[in-house]
């Protein structure tokens, strides 16, 4: 006979993800309703084939990094880009006609008051991403993962299908230059190559309860930014690539999902199993205008005058690079360093992406 010692628990725990299901619901009803504030500008998801590779972004003033982000997922096997831009007006949209690969959304609507975009993300992801592996990254995120250059996403996927992965997780690691991150990026250089200096760690992990996410900080903005209140600093574990169904919702960003089973695909680094690298290129030239735009805007922290301090250091267009800097070789080096593994895999020659 269990004891009522034991029986608490259990009725926690009962208690615990029957409230989860309820705000996995909620999140589901969030992305019906915020479809209200898109307007379709192309619509070419009737190409969409079975076993596609879907790419999903929220975009905002990003023609800078926007021909570097569609070369580089081009390259890795995605077959169509399902991109939402939000209030652009440096000719975002420009850059986004005429491409049979993309269909593209607008929208006008709060970024920060639709969970940063994630409504507007749940919303196509439930109703185009339903049975696909589905790529969900911001505008500065280049994935990487371990034999990239020679295997494309579709590979990729066929890996996690064979071993019973459903989702890939990712740290991302921050890139910036050796000098001031506001200075002019080298001619012809592309993204992510044009920045290639990184910190290998500190990195700190914890299990949060109750959706048993990770949590992991670390790296070069909590060196730099965030020395003094760690626990501040930014979230840099992700799922980006998830085998979509429209019962799925992503709960804080893509750092986290519902289900919480989801959850459970990543350890952060040091985790032995199949994971990647998400190539941060926040720091590029026009951060520091950037950052300008964004402390005015409010729209990217849940308290945005905490992070006053954050802005006005990036407003100062500082030097990250120092003594322990790493330079950015392959991904080999970042299976080494355990930032990311590959679990085993080993493919044969096949499924060639090209490198960047």
């Amino acid at each position: 006979m269990s004891s009522g010692g034991d029986v608490i628990p259990w009725v926690r725990n009962l208690w615990g993800r029957y409230r989860l299901r309820w705000k996995r619901r909620e999140y589901l009803w969030r992305a019906i309703r915020a479809r209200r504030q898109m307007q379709v500008v192309r619509d070419a998801t009737s190409g969409i084939g079975a076993g596609d590779v879907l790419c999903f972004a929220t975009i905002h003033n990003e023609a800078l990094r926007l021909p570097d982000f569609l070369r580089h997922y081009r390259k890795l096997g995605v077959d169509h880009f399902l991109l939402v831009v939000h209030d652009s007006d440096d000719g975002t949209l420009d850059l986004l006609e005429d491409q049979s690969d993309v269909s593209v959304w607008v929208s006008h609507g709060s970024y920060r008051d639709t969970r940063f975009g994630m409504d507007w993300m749940g919303w196509l992801l439930g109703r185009y991403g339903h049975g696909h592996w589905c790529l969900t990254v911001d505008a500065d995120e280049f994935l990487i993962y371990p034999h990239w250059p020679h295997q494309d996403l579709h590979s990729l996927t066929s890996r996690l299908d064979e071993i019973g992965q459903p989702a890939l997780g990712a740290l991302m690691v921050d890139l910036y230059p050796k000098g001031s991150i506001g200075q002019p990026l080298p001619d012809g250089a592309v993204l992510p190559d044009a920045l290639d200096w990184f910190d290998a760690g500190p990195y700190r992990m914890q299990v949060q309860q109750p959706k048993l996410n990770r949590w992991v900080q670390g790296g070069v903005r909590a060196r730099t930014f965030f020395a003094d209140r760690p626990d501040q600093a930014p979230t840099l574990n992700k799922l980006p690539l998830i085998k979509w169904n429209r019962r799925f919702a992503y709960a804080n960003s893509t750092h986290s999902a519902l289900p919480r089973r989801l959850n459970l695909s990543y350890d952060g680094p040091g985790d032995p199993r199949l994971t990647g690298v998400l190539l941060h290129t926040k720091f590029t030239p026009d951060i520091v205008q950037r950052s300008i735009e964004e402390k005015r805007r409010r729209q990217h922290f849940n308290r945005p005058d905490d992070y006053t301090a954050y802005y006005d250091a990036l407003i100062a267009a500082p030097d990250l690079w120092h003594e322990g800097s790493v330079q950015l070789r392959d991904w080999r080096q970042l299976v080494e360093l355990e930032l990311m593994s590959d679990g085993g895999w080993h493919p044969a020659a096949g499924h060639a992406a090209e490198k960047t």
